[in-house]
């Protein structure tokens, strides 16, 4: 795992938050409409490369273990600029691009792309490797709209209850253990906007009556009472985390017994000899996931397609996976990870039961336009404006 994975899943700074305001009026502009970009054709066949091609990603997305490779076998000459936030990635990307080809979205921003007008739909058949994907990566609803396809799954993760077996000697079974207050103190969640969600998931369960059945699309009231349920916990958090590091030391140090994580918190805990597991509730869980997205301004599109077929290979993935502590989107990459890093397969899910995968809710960014066909939904601003509110 090194800064990229962190960086992307860190809290949203002051600095962030200012971007994704500004941003707001495009990125939200969604409704049942179809995206701005859904009739532009995508490529037909990959070209000559251009001889370039410009990245928009999370810092380590583009190594030279990766690129010399690539731009050995293609011609295309690799750039990048390293994005630090989801709402910087969009920033970058306003009005189509310009420079950039791709950018390696989550799904916490890749609904503000599309439907912002800034990407455009690619054609899944110049991808060999995505029939080996696993089929709910294949056309996620974070990337896939109407059956259009804006761009192609990469690595991902879920979100999970990591915990002492000090003081949890069995696995808690339930997300409440966040919201006990015989925990206060001891517990710990990301500082990020997106964590609403998980909220809202738990409620959906706990409280059937509120009607929840997507945690990223919440009516007003929906939202207001996961809201009000953080607002609860507040008083219980030892530390909104903005880096795993930060976790780790908290569970190293006694100072957390149980909180939200990802499995590297588990696994780098676990190999420096702490006594700790993680699980995913009978609730279920949240996750993230990550996306190449084409451009609509690409200026080197066939340097872009190669680059989204090379790093779909079982190869490329599985090094990838293990460098980050992350899941591979193709399948075939287990056991190349395994000869990399022995167990790396299990100790990252790769080889988890579709079963497993099912329980996860992939982000997806708050739109006012619900699943429901109607506008009523809270978007992603009124998420990051609720957020500081409740960490105070």
């Amino acid at each position: 795992m090194k800064s990229s994975r962190i960086r992307q899943l860190a809290s949203v700074s002051a600095a962030a938050l200012v971007l994704g305001l500004m941003t707001a009026p495009a990125a939200f502009a969604a409704s049942t409409a179809a995206p701005p970009t859904q009739g532009i054709k995508p490529l037909q066949s990959v070209g000559k490369g251009e001889g370039h091609l410009s990245l928009i990603a999370w810092e380590g997305y583009a190594q030279p273990q990766w690129v010399k490779p690539f731009t050995a076998a293609t011609g295309c000459k690799v750039s990048v600029k390293y994005a630090g936030s989801s709402s910087e990635m969009v920033s970058l990307m306003a009005n189509g691009g310009g420079q950039y080809d791709l950018v390696s979205a989550s799904g916490d921003a890749d609904l503000r792309l599309i439907y912002g007008g800034d990407v455009k739909p690619i054609n899944i058949k110049l991808i060999p490797s995505w029939s080996e994907f696993h089929p709910f990566l294949q056309s996620p609803p974070f990337n896939t709209i109407n059956g259009v396809h804006y761009g192609i799954s990469y690595e991902f993760g879920p979100n999970v209850l990591l915990y002492s077996t000090k003081t949890f000697p069995k696995a808690p079974t339930s997300w409440s253990v966040l919201y006990n207050p015989k925990y206060k103190g001891k517990i710990t969640v990301p500082d990020n906007p997106i964590q609403i969600a998980d909220a809202a998931l738990y409620l959906s369960k706990i409280e059937p009556s509120l009607h929840i059945t997507n945690p990223y699309e919440l009516t007003q009231h929906q939202f207001s009472d996961a809201v009000a349920l953080l607002k609860v916990e507040h008083p219980f958090i030892k530390k909104y985390w903005d880096l795993a590091s930060q976790e780790i030391s908290l569970f190293q140090n006694g100072e957390a017994v149980v909180g939200a994580a990802w499995p590297y918190q588990t696994n780098t805990l676990i190999a420096a000899g702490a006594k700790v597991a993680d699980t995913i509730p009978k609730q279920g869980a949240t996750g993230w996931a990550d996306t190449w997205l084409l451009a609509k301004d690409a200026p080197d599109p066939n340097c872009a397609y190669k680059w989204m077929a090379y790093v779909s290979t079982p190869k490329i993935q599985a090094e990838e996976a293990v460098y980050f502590g992350e899941t591979p989107a193709n399948t075939l990459a287990c056991s190349i990870m395994n000869t990399l890093q022995k167990g790396a397969c299990a100790d990252y899910h790769a080889n988890a039961p579709e079963a497993y995968f099912s329980t996860i809710k992939f982000w997806q960014t708050p739109l006012a336009a619900c699943g429901n066909g109607k506008n009523d939904c809270v978007d992603f601003t009124q998420w990051q404006q609720a957020w500081t509110q409740i960490i105070g």
